[in-house]
């Protein structure tokens, strides 16, 4: 029987995306077997994004 396959989540609005982000993730894929980037639509911590949800998708 195999074990279930272990998965990271990393939310965030990625309002812009740093290389500190890209650190986590890429670190955190080399630990789980997937990891999965939830971008979310509204930070807490400003009033209007910088860049639309689509465009934070695209990058």
């Amino acid at each position: 029987m195999s074990s279930p396959p272990k998965i990271a989540v990393c939310p965030g609005s990625y309002d812009p995306i740093t290389n500190g982000h890209l650190d986590v993730i890429t670190r955190a894929a080399a630990i789980f077997d997937e990891v999965v980037v939830g971008i979310v639509n509204l930070s807490v911590r400003k009033k209007a994004p910088l860049f639309t949800v689509d465009e934070r998708i695209a990058l």
